[in-house]
């Protein structure tokens, strides 16, 4: 016994000396009222109270004031003695008032007896610990609120197995679902069904295990059903030692982005086509104008053989066949100057739904009886400003065009409505705008066309037909004479299932009129005074014979300037026809004008192959003004001017009147001809013979002012390019030599910007016809 006594004071001897050593703890005695009894240096360092000054205090004094007053000294006491032990953390109070955070351990102490004796209580100051907790804990919550609080991103965690663990708002955004609907679920369920079912997740995240990161983009679905696209980041997240944890997923919505995107690269095709096109129309228009000339020339040349040998039927049935040939030409390249938008247009504001309609029968007609056609007219179907002879050969166009893709027969439905397009709509296609249309539809149940067809169909001269069934000019015809109605066009096709070709046309609020009657086309002549005006020789010669052979009296004028000559010399006029674009100034429409001020009853007929923008704006023949177009038949000038010069309210009468090369008795001319072409020298002296007339050719200008010295000639008719000295150079110097000289010059373009000329002038274009170099010979007259 007295052994374990002097063990037991020997360990509380050595306890007793550890507890004052110890400075990081706080260790001190507490009764069992709640006064503190003893005070370690670890209690001096920590809470900053002397023993003398703390001995005998109570426990509260280390407590904030807030737990004081909720009584947690003697809760913790309470707790320790019931159960022996109370552990703990919270704010403590220093001596000098300062916080620290506080790991708390009070022990309760009992007796031999088993009576409480006390309480030990052991202190350790964790706000270092405690501030890196806090750190972290506040990191955390920063990024579940960051994540959580991103609303453009679908954020969530996988296991390894891709099933979902945690959910973000964003992901209840764009996916549909709440947490509690799909946590547990696996991934899979955000795919098309069709990509689920080839194991295209599972890929994913086999990829993103392997290389720690998968990126792609594709459609998933919405808990509704929609679908959208999607740009999908997976992340692998792994364990300290590099076991997968599961995965990261992010997920954007980019439908939009995509859309716009597309819409962008759709603007980007549209506008490149667009200016493809444009391209390719003003070289058609130019092509179109160097055409009319060799058309004019062959016309002019059969004609010429059809009067000398029309008694021979071999003959003449061959100079139909290519006359015939020529009227196909000159369809070809009035086509080409509709797509190029080039073509002088009369528009009217029509309502189209009559229009459509009296075209039942002639389509009928063409397309077959294998063809059935329906026509749909919307009801308040708004009017629209448009030639609506030129639309009727579009109607056609397309209509062949849908019968072509219907070999076995099917169904053409022409559709007419209201139509707006927006802001949207037109944001992808370039130069149309916005606004209120009127739309028609040309529809086909034929074999349909691929994308790269469609694509490329407005093109002129491209066709799927085989060799020899189409020019090819059908569709781009109609495309430029949309566009140059102001409109637009489209083609909407399926391999399969047919074709619709929709032509939306601008709307007009004003009150439609009556279709214009079509013109006659019979041979009608007259007694009329008619001033020609026409620089290019060939073509005046041509029509100042043509119209003397209807019995009209024929003056004519190589120049703007020579045709007010003659209107002011006080000579009787009835009409004035003038070719559109004329060397020199004044210019034909503003000569026209002047001449119309002078003899106020005067009418005006304009004629060109190639209007520009002298009598045509924004693709349309100015108010009040008359055109006939080249090449033309005679039928087509005896028609248009008789139109033009019968009485108000007079109806046109058929007249059979002979059609003459000169007039009778007439004394010939003499003509110097200057060409650096031989062959057409030698083809055109010939034709100024049989004329009646007497011709001197040459190639040289030196030698042709050479003979104006030695001999006298009526008629100059020269070629407006000529090497060495040009057309005009050679007429100004000829009409020095000789002022009486009446000049015609001969050309295949139209006759150049150049000042104002001193000299009487008319032009002939090429290639003209017998009746036109006879008009103009004969114009020239003294």
């Amino acid at each position: 016994m007295p052994n374990e006594r002097h063990s037991s004071n020997t360990i509380q001897h050595w306890t007793d000396k550890w507890v004052a050593s110890v400075s990081d703890y706080s260790i001190f005695a507490i009764s069992p009222d709640g006064r503190i009894l003893s005070w370690n240096p670890g209690a001096k360092a920590i809470h900053g109270y002397q023993a003398e000054e703390i001995i005998g205090q109570p426990l509260d004094v280390l407590y904030t004031d807030d737990d004081r007053q909720k009584g947690v000294p003697a809760g913790g006491l309470g707790i320790a003695r019931r159960t022996g032990r109370h552990d703990t953390e919270g704010w403590r109070i220093r001596k000098d008032g300062t916080a620290f955070w506080a790991s708390v351990v009070i022990n309760a102490l009992h007796d031999e007896d088993g009576q409480l004796a006390g309480f030990v209580k052991i202190v350790r100051d964790m706000t270092d610990k405690k501030a890196a907790h806090d750190a972290v804990l506040e990191s955390e919550r920063r990024f579940r609120m960051l994540v959580h609080g991103v609303t453009d991103y679908a954020i969530f965690m996988l296991s390894p197995e891709g099933l979902v663990t945690n959910w973000n708002s964003g992901a209840r955004r764009i996916k549909g679902y709440t947490a509690e609907e799909i946590i547990g679920s696996h991934f899979s369920r955000f795919y098309m069904p069709e990509d689920a079912a080839t194991g295209l997740p599972q890929r994913g995240l086999d990829a993103a295990a392997r290389d720690g990161r998968f990126e792609a983009e594709g459609w998933r679905v919405r808990k509704d059903g929609t679908r959208f696209w999607a740009h999908v980041v997976i992340d692998a997240i792994r364990e300290d030692d590099g076991t997968l944890a599961g995965f990261a997923k992010i997920t954007r919505d980019i439908t939009e982005r995509m859309e716009s995107n597309r819409l962008l690269e759709d603007a980007r095709k549209a506008l490149f086509q667009s200016q493809k096109m444009e391209a390719i129309g003003k070289l058609t228009g130019g092509v179109a104008h160097d055409f009319n000339n060799v058309l004019q020339v062959l016309r002019g040349n059969l004609e010429l053989l059809d009067r000398r040998h029309s008694s021979d039927s071999w003959t003449r049935e061959r100079l139909e066949k290519a006359i015939d040939a020529v009227e196909r030409g000159a369809k070809l390249a009035s086509q080409l100057l509709a797509f190029g938008r080039q073509q002088p247009l009369q528009p009217v504001v029509i309502n189209l739904a009559s229009a459509i309609r009296g075209m039942d029968d002639l389509l009928r007609r063409a397309l077959g009886e294998t063809i059935e056609v329906e026509t749909v007219v919307a009801g308040g179907l708004w009017n629209t400003f448009v030639d609506i002879h030129q639309l009727e050969n579009v109607i056609l166009n397309l209509a062949i065009n849908a019968r072509d893709a219907m070999p076995e027969g099917g169904k053409l439905t022409m559709e007419l409505a209201n139509a707006m397009l927006d802001d949207q709509y037109v944001a992808g296609v370039p130069d149309v705008a916005a606004g209120q249309y009127v739309m028609l539809a040309v529809t086909d149940t034929g074999t349909g066309m691929p994308p790269d067809v469609v694509e490329r169909a407005f093109e002129p001269f491209f066709t799927t037909k085989v060799e020899g069934q189409g020019t090819g000019l059908g569709l781009s015809t109609a495309y430029g004479f949309v566009r140059q109605s102001g409109g637009h066009a489209r083609i909407y096709s399926e391999v399969g299932y047919g074709t619709t070709v929709r032509i939306y046309l601008p709307r007009s609020t004003e009150t439609a009129v009556e279709p214009p009657p079509r013109p006659s086309v019979k041979l009608q002549g007259g007694t009329e005074t008619i001033l020609v005006v026409e620089d290019d020789q060939k073509v005046q010669s041509t029509v100042v014979d043509t119209l003397c052979g209807l019995g009209y009296h024929v003056l004519k004028a190589d120049s703007t300037e020579e045709a007010l000559t003659v209107i002011r010399s006080g000579v009787h006029l009835d009409l004035l026809f003038t070719d559109v674009v004329m060397p020199g100034l004044p210019r034909s429409p503003e000569m026209a004008a002047q001449a119309v001020q002078l003899l106020p009853r005067l009418k005006v007929l304009f004629t060109s192959g190639y209007t520009q923008n002298a009598i045509v704006h924004g693709g349309r023949l100015d108010p009040g003004v008359e055109l006939l177009s080249k090449p033309y038949s005679r039928e087509q000038l005896a028609s248009k001017i008789r139109h033009m010069l019968r009485p108000a309210g007079a109806t046109d009468v058929s007249q059979d009147t002979p059609l003459t090369a000169t007039n009778a008795g007439a004394r010939g001319l003499r003509v110097l001809l200057v060409d650096d072409d031989r062959d057409l020298l030698e083809a055109t002296s010939e034709l100024i013979t049989m004329l009646g007339h007497h011709a001197v050719i040459t190639c040289s200008p030196d030698e042709a002012l050479r003979w104006l010295g030695e001999r006298t000639f009526d008629v100059l008719l020269a070629d407006l390019a000529i090497p060495g000295k040009s057309g005009i150079e050679l007429a100004e110097k000829a009409v020095q030599l000789q002022p009486a000289l009446r000049v015609i010059f001969a050309s295949g373009n139209e006759m150049p910007d150049s000042p104002a000329l001193t000299f009487c002038w008319r032009a002939l274009r090429k290639p003209y016809t017998l009746d036109e170099l006879a008009n103009v010979l004969e114009s020239s007259r003294p």
